[in-house]
């Protein structure tokens, strides 16, 4: 019988058979821990590991991207009694300058088809964009993982989602990502490990991937893969150093079920307050007055999201009561932003323009909504209070910039 995505890149890390629903030990290539519940991994490593080095230096980091640079007191101390860990140990901090974790571990080479990696950040799933296992995880967890190097899993079934049609601009893949959440909601993929297949999922790029791979989790999936093709494998060998090969499933695997989804006629959608399953498209709610707009997260914060925002917003200024705020995902990305102009398009337009991190999703950070506010935004979750006290509605960022430019909810296809 063969073996899905999951179960070849589970059973290269561990010696136990790797059959759905079971339990096995899994070696880890990478484990990290944020800012956000950092603290108390080197609390519990501390209690549970006394005088003993993490179990691989190279292979374990901190990532800094929640509240960056810090903002509150807790945060500041948080951050800091990480640094001194990581000084002990001799491992790496990315620091309050670097950027999204996750996203960090593309552009750095670590992430790689049937790698496996963990920390503590609920969306590391969005690794299974390059074919990756990531898998966020509970800080005494990850503290077991940086005194051990392993952990284990129950092993997940799978599903097959083949995506049939095509779509064209100024559709883009936050409105695909929207479709399937639409069709599966928020329980679809209740604990499987999802695979993706068809000529639509082959040419996104790698922001496109990334922005699919970003929300299996709100689909209640365990992790989403996408198969890399020779683009995605050509960048993680100049960024890795290393000879890539690819990761893909037996054509006998076994499948818990099978989806088609036809985008044949895809357009604009919104998923509207307060769950990403509310998805409407964006003509049908269009015309609703907005206060603010936020263009970031791990969802779309990549330099693609940026420019095709830019593409629209250039030579013009976004509506006087619009607060407009755009987050890199990393610093690669915010220089490359400087460099190409689209950061001074942006800023130009009338947005503000902050640190490279998680931005709106992480409470504190820019991107909060006061009560009774309307926010337009391009993260992955809008349940209440998770962007603050208002509401928030979860676009692409065609339709968040051109919602800024009216002052209201507007179809890209309008500007």
């Amino acid at each position: 019988m063969g073996k899905t995505v999951v179960e070849k890149i589970l059973a290269s890390h561990s010696k136990e058979p790797i059959i759905p629903g079971s339990v096995a030990w899994i070696d880890l290539d990478i484990r990290s821990a944020r800012d956000f519940g950092g603290a108390n991994v080197v609390k519990n490593f501390n209690e549970n590991f006394t005088n003993q080095p993490v179990a691989d230096k190279n292979k374990t980091c901190f990532t800094f991207d929640c509240n960056i640079p810090a903002n509150n007191i807790p945060y500041a101390n948080n951050q800091h009694i990480c640094r001194k860990f990581a000084e002990k140990h001799g491992i790496k901090v990315y620091d309050v300058n670097c950027g999204i974790g996750s996203h960090i571990a593309i552009e750095e080479g670590q992430a790689l088809p049937g790698a496996t990696i963990v920390g503590t950040d609920s969306h590391l799933n969005i690794l299974g964009a390059v074919g990756a296992f990531g898998q966020g995880m509970g800080d005494q967890d990850i503290a077991f993982a940086f005194g051990t190097g392993r952990t284990w899993f129950e092993i997940p079934h799978s599903m097959k989602i083949i995506v049939k049609g095509h779509y064209s601009y100024p559709t883009t893949a936050k409105d695909l990502t929207l479709k399937i959440l639409e069709i599966l909601g928020s329980n679809g993929a209740l604990g499987l490990s999802m695979e993706y297949e068809g000529a639509v999922i082959n040419e996104l790029d790698l922001a496109g991937r990334i922005t699919l791979a970003s929300m299996a989790t709100e689909m209640g999936a365990i992790i989403s893969f996408i198969s890399p093709d020779k683009k995605i494998i050509d960048f993680l060998s100049t960024r890795s150093g290393k000879q890539i090969n690819k990761i893909e499933a037996d054509p006998d695997a076994v499948y818990k079920k099978t989806i088609e989804i036809d985008v044949e006629k895809l357009e604009a959608l919104a998923a509207c307050p307060y769950s990403p399953e509310n998805v409407k498209k964006v003509r049908e709610i269009a015309g609703k007055r907005i206060d603010s707009v936020f263009i970031g997260s791990c969802t779309n914060g990549r330099f693609e999201d940026f420019d095709m925002a830019a593409k629209i917003l250039k030579g013009r200024k976004i509506a006087s009561h619009v607060m407009a705020k755009v987050v890199p995902a990393t610093r690669e990305v915010y220089t490359e932003m400087l460099k190409s102009g689209v950061l001074q398009t942006l800023f130009d337009s009338g947005f503000i323009i902050t640190s490279p991190g998680c931005g709106g999703c992480a409470s504190g950070q820019v991107g909060m909504t006061g009560k009774g506010e309307v926010q337009v935004s391009t993260s992955n979750r809008n349940f209440k209070g998770k962007q603050g006290d208002g509401d928030t509605y979860i676009t692409s960022p065609l339709t968040a910039a051109a919602s800024a430019l009216t002052g209201k909810i507007t179809d890209p296809r309008d500007i």
